[in-house]
């Protein structure tokens, strides 16, 4: 991989300025510096992106789901063998720190792409039995032109869960990073020119939600979108997609429930606990946010947690030794820091944290020190995502008062559990109003395990076979194969 950065538009297998010739700049969160000048897309770059992309079309719809499989099989051991280059500059770009980008984003993303490399040619239709004298079988076809806008919070991995599937199934791809964190989805395009990937079956524009994103989502020729951020622009899309009938698929916030019942394995669920509010500073839709303690054991666990809280090494993302960066920008610090005076306004306690660090070498950055608050459950901090290294902790007395209180929310994406009562593991894992459950872990991932969520939290699924049916249309051929059969008004 070259050592400059991409900052341009990725269009027609190339790299091109916008139309408009806007910039703006990437920032590095640890210390307010501008990482590099990027390009921001508009109206006329989607369009072009769109014109190439009808182009390639037919063509890339038509060619073996092998060869398909292949690039994206390439595209992963190219990821692999720029692992550091690409760690670093996630790491640069988000604030996450660099231990996590090499040894899970960087790896999740290759292992994506590899996944759906191989579901390329194995994702197959049905035969129907039907009637006697009649074939009838289904065909699962592209879905044509798809809209991708991925947010600021894990790029480089969310670049992989969008486009793999989509490109496995047929489809051509518009990819808008965030304006935030585009560097490493550039990256990701210049690697999949380098492995061959056809002119126009991939553009990536980087560009602001009210210029690139909603032009992705008004254009008439990209049949379906697919989103993950924010439940409120989630329903924006939603609204402006109906009119258009536009296939969509909505992966939003959420409002985890981590619920730690009396006979939970008390160190392993406080690192669990801290592990789902505390890996990449919080800023996950899945993120374990409302810690929910038995109220035999919330005085032990709380005392465990807090000191582990307070040990969290908060520093520059490129030191190894960072467990936690900062957040990945200034306004985002801020809406974190407010929720703590919202808070307080509320009668909540600040256990721990709830301020910006003073430590002078972390003064420039938008860092968050670990916070942990009590609060009842209607307290807004109980129902808003928060988005940060910030977690609610309420106590409970029985099951039933747990279920009630983790249903309790608009959100529905993820939700876990520690106890080793395996009943109880099984009945909470059907009753919980959620898309994903974990059951003496958290925020468990593989791309071939369905995630998504319900209520607020959107609809559809990324990952596995699920998310083949939503790159895909399901086309229904019937046969007649015995001739002796008349036609409907025989002659």
């Amino acid at each position: 991989m070259e050592s400059q950065l991409r900052t341009e538009l990725f269009v027609g297998g190339k790299f091109a300025s916008a139309r408009s010739g806007e910039t703006l700049a990437s920032v590095n969160p640890h210390d307010g510096s501008t990482l590099a000048e990027v390009s921001m897309a508009g109206a006329a770059d989607v369009q072009a992106a769109v014109e190439s992309a009808s182009a390639a079309f037919p063509r890339w719809s038509r060619a073996s789901a092998a060869e398909r499989g292949r690039l994206l099989l390439a595209l992963a051991d190219a990821i692999e063998a720029n692992a550091g280059p690409l760690a670093q500059l996630e790491s640069l770009d988000t604030g996450h720190p660099l231990r996590d980008t090499r040894g899970l984003d960087v790896p999740r993303t290759a292992a994506t792409f590899r996944y759906f490399g191989g579901m390329a040619d194995k994702h197959e239709g049905s035969v129907i039995p039907v009637d006697p004298g009649f074939l009838n079988y289904t065909l699962r076809q592209p879905i044509g032109i798809v809209g991708q806008i991925v947010p600021w919070n894990f790029p480089l991995m969310f670049t992989s869960w969008k486009m793999a599937p989509a490109l496995a199934a047929g489809n051509c791809v518009i990819l808008k990073p965030s304006e935030l964190t585009p560097l490493t989805s550039l990256k990701i395009a210049e690697l999949m020119a380098e492995v061959g990937f056809p002119p126009g079956v991939v553009s990536i524009l980087p560009g602001t939600g009210a210029g690139a994103g909603a032009a992705i989502v008004a254009h008439p020729q990209i049949a379906k979108l697919s989103f993950t951020g924010s439940t409120a622009v989630g329903r924006s899309i939603a609204s402006a997609a109906g009119t258009q009938l536009k296939r969509l698929q909505l992966e939003l916030g959420g409002k985890g429930a981590n619920i730690v019942f009396a006979d939970a394995d008390l160190d392993e669920a406080v690192n669990g606990a801290a592990f789902a509010i505390f890996h990449n500073q919080g800023q996950a839709c899945i993120a374990g946010s409302r810690i929910l303690v038995h109220e035999s054991i919330a005085d032990a666990f709380l005392e465990k947690l807090l000191r582990l809280a307070r040990s969290i090494r908060l520093g520059n993302p490129l030191d190894a030794r960072t467990e936690m960066g900062p957040l990945t920008s200034l306004e985002h610090r801020d809406r974190v820091l407010r929720y703590v005076g919202v808070a307080r306004e509320q009668g909540s306690e600040v256990l721990c944290g709830g301020v910006a660090p003073d430590r002078e070498e972390l003064a420039r950055g938008y860092y968050v020190e670990p916070t942990l608050v009590t609060a009842r459950p209607a307290d807004r901090v109980a129902q808003e995502e928060v988005f940060g290294p910030f977690a609610v902790v309420m106590r409970f007395e029985d099951d039933e008062t747990a279920l009630s209180i983790a249903n309790g929310t608009t959100y529905g994406l993820g939700a876990g559990l520690w106890t080793r009562d395996l009943q109880r593991a099984h009945r909470f894992a059907s009753a919980l109003r959620s898309g994903m459950v974990w059951i003496n872990c958290y925020k468990r991932a593989n791309p071939g395990s369905p995630f998504g969520g319900v209520g607020s939290s959107g609809y559809g699924r990324e990952m596995g076979f699920e998310v083949m049916r939503e790159y895909t249309e399901v086309k229904s051929v019937w046969v007649n194969v015995d001739a002796s059969i008349p036609p409907y008004y025989p002659r």
